[in-house]
C-alpha cells in the first residue's frame, strides 16, 4: 500500500530518482539527499507506514528485517567499524518525511552528528 501524496513511496513507485544502495520485494535503502555523515543511507519499506508511532505486531518481522539489513548496508557501504541508528518519530521526534524510515549513518563524524 502506498501513499501517493509522500515522497518516500514516490520513490518506490520509481516516479522520483534516489541512489539506490539496496532494494528487494520488502525494502528500498538509498542515499539521504542531505547527507548528515559521510554515509547517510535512508532504509524505508516499501509499504506506507507513517512512523513509529503507528507499528503494532504486526509489523515485528518487516522491523526486525530493517535492523538487520542495517549493518549489513553500513559495512557493504564502507562502514565496517561502527554506525548509527535513528528512527525519527512524530513532529517531536524530529520526523520530516511521515513514512517511517531508519537512518544509517556512518563515518568519522557519525558520532557527533544529531538528527
Amino acid at each position: 500500500m502506498t501513499d501517493l501524496d509522500c515522497i518516500f513511496c514516490k520513490i518506490v513507485l520509481g516516479q522520483i530518482p534516489a541512489k539506490k544502495a539496496y532494494e528487494d520485494e520488502d525494502f528500498i535503502a538509498f542515499h539521504d539527499i542531505n547527507p548528515k555523515a559521510p554515509l547517510h543511507l535512508l532504509i524505508i519499506p516499501k509499504q506506507h507506514i507513517i512512523s513509529l508511532q503507528e507499528v503494532d505486531d504486526s509489523h515485528a518481522n518487516l522491523l526486525g528485517k530493517m535492523l538487520v539489513l542495517a549493518p549489513r548496508l553500513a559495512k557493504e557501504n564502507g562502514c565496517p567499524d561502527g554506525f548509527r541508528c535513528i528512527v525519527n518519530t512524530g513532529p517531536a521526534g524530529g520526523q520530516e518525511v511521515y513514512h517511517l524510515h531508519v537512518h544509517v549513518l556512518g563515518g568519522l563524524t557519525a558520532s557527533r552528528t544529531r538528527l
